[in-house]
């Protein structure tokens, strides 16, 4: 499976393959022009209390991680619709943090390997 990670100010490239936003709320200042996002899945993004609580806190990492993987348990739906897609080719999961390694799309990255 090709699956891979990028902030979504970083300009676009066709090695993405199909991209895929995976934040709840639409990244700031973006149009979705220059966004190119081809799949909005804002069901897989952890719930508002989640990213509330962990505050992008380095300290908290490991405890998010195992509380997001909880969540991502119950939502299968969203995570099929990634693996069908990784099927096909090439998937870039697209979220907006600024913290490039301690994210959503980080715990999502090793959950598809």
């Amino acid at each position: 499976m090709a699956v891979k990670i990028k902030r979504v100010y970083e300009k676009p490239k066709k090695s993405d393959g199909m991209r895929i936003l995976i934040d709840r709320l639409w990244p700031r200042g973006l149009t979705k022009q220059r966004a190119k996002i081809d799949l909005w899945l804002k069901d897989i993004a952890p719930s508002a209390a989640l990213r509330q609580w962990f505050g992008h806190d380095p300290a908290k990492w490991p405890e998010f991680k195992k509380r997001y993987l909880k969540e991502l348990k119950s939502d299968q739906e969203a995570i099929k619709q990634i693996k069908e897609r990784v099927k096909k080719g090439t998937v870039t999961l697209v979220y907006g943090a600024k913290d490039t390694e301690h994210n959503d799309a980080v715990v999502l990255k090793d959950y598809f390997k």
